[in-house]
This record gives C-alpha cells, structure tokens and sequence, in this order.
C-alpha cells in the first residue's frame, strides 16, 4: 500500500508540480518538477531570490492556484483534485493565512477580526476552542485592545491579530507570506519569536515564504528555491549561512 501524508509525518506535500503562465511562445516555467513535503509540527521556510517561484509554489499548496500539472496533498486530501467550493471550505477549515499586508477587515474590531474564521462558517467557537482563543489573545498580548480596529493598532500589533485569527481553528498548516515585510526589525523579531513559539510548543505546522535570511533563520528548516526548482533543503542555519547560499545562487542566475 502507498503510504499516506499521515503516514509520512507530513501535513502538506507537493509531487512533480510544473506551474506555466503564458502560451507557447511566451511560456514562462514558474515551477518545474517540484516535490516537496512540510512536516508536521514544523516551522517551514520557503526561500528563493525574486522569481524563483516560491509564491507560486506556496499558493498552489495552499489551494489559491492550480497547478499545471502535478499534485497536492493536505493531510491525506488531493486538493488538486477538489472543485472550488470544496477548495474554499478546505481552506477556511484546515488552512491558516498571514500576509505581509495584515488582511484585516477594517470595519470589524480585533474580536471580530480573530473571530472572522468561525463567522465565514457559519458557526461560533465551542467551548473548547474559545479557551483557546482566549490563551492565544492573552499570550500575543491583545486582551486590552478587542474594542479597537485595525487602524487604532500599530503594524506589530495588527500583525498578532492576523497570528491569533490564523491560529484560531487550529488549522492544520499556516502559511505566512513575507509576514514581517512591513514591520521594524524589533517589531520582526517580535512576530518571528511568535511564529517559532506557536510551532515549539503547539505543534503548529507553519510554511513562511522569505527572500530575509534573518527571517528564515527561525525556521527549523529551510527549503530554497531557484529558478522554479528545489536547491537546497536544509536544517535551522544561521542569517550569515543563508545569506551566502542565496548570493551563491544570484550570481549563478
């Protein structure tokens, strides 16, 4: 029997993905022949230099583009293979967003905005997943700012909020989209502290998109991309080794 992703210890995988824009003679190759595995309970960086395809390659796993051909599992799920509507359940159940703009809604206050998730399902938070909204407001420091919107908060503190409501279904796999490109760098290492803590100790399987070698720096693992194929895939490095891999590959390119 094959093994599964459950099998493998994978929360998300991807076999021989190509990804193609354009027509014949304007074909752009964005991914080529891509496989990789997110493991669970890891927190993932997905590297590359501008163009190397590692947007791309996280919003095909995290059901926002299809594929050229290939393959794509969450958990034991092919969702390559699930039509839209399926698609959108996927994602607002077992998927966890956090961009680099904060996405928040601007109209709602911060409690709202944590509980968007659970309104968009129609349904509000048990028991059991309110005291963990509840642990997660208090850990990322926003008790006192649920009254507020988004733009009475600063950009650090927006940014928790888009953590806690990236959090708040205990998704199985949460992608982060440059998170800390619109922040200071104390505020960075704030968010990345965050980032790291939720997958130590609550197994938060996360896959952060970078070009910042300090930022990859906090992942347990790194996973470099060029020119829309898998270079390198390797444990937690250091900002100064990841900054010379990714100059090696520039001046390669």
């Amino acid at each position: 029997m094959k093994p599964t992703a459950t099998d493998l210890g994978l929360v998300a995988r991807a076999a021989h993905l190509h990804k193609s824009y354009g027509t014949t003679n304007t074909r752009v190759n964005a991914l080529t022949d891509v496989s990789v595995g997110i493991r669970r309970g890891e927190f993932t960086a997905i590297m590359g230099p501008s163009g190397s395809g590692k947007s791309t390659l996280m919003h095909i796993m995290a059901g926002l583009d299809t594929p050229t051909s290939g393959s794509v599992w969450l958990g034991d799920t092919d969702i390559s293979r699930l039509d839209d509507s399926s698609l959108t359940v996927l994602r607002r159940r077992r998927v966890g967003f956090i961009f680099q703009s904060f996405n928040l809604v601007p109209t709602l206050d911060i409690s709202g905005n944590i509980l968007l998730p659970f309104e968009l399902d129609g349904r509000a938070p048990t028991a059991e997943e309110q005291a963990w909204i509840d642990r997660l407001i208090a850990v990322l420091g926003l008790t006192d700012r649920l009254r507020h919107r988004p733009h009475e908060l600063s950009g650090g503190q927006q940014q928790r909020v888009a953590i806690a409501r990236a959090l708040s279904t205990r998704p199985d796999l949460v992608f982060a989209d440059e998170p800390t490109g619109n922040l200071d760098s104390r505020t960075s290492r704030e968010v990345l502290t965050l980032l790291q803590t939720a997958s130590r100790e609550y197994g938060q399987s996360i896959a952060m998109v970078t070009h910042d070698p300090v930022a990859a720096s906090y992942a347990n693992r790194i996973v470099l991309l060029n020119d829309g194929r898998v270079v390198d895939d390797r444990g937690r490095s250091s900002a100064e080794e990841i900054s010379s891999i990714m100059l090696g590959m520039e001046a390669l390119s």
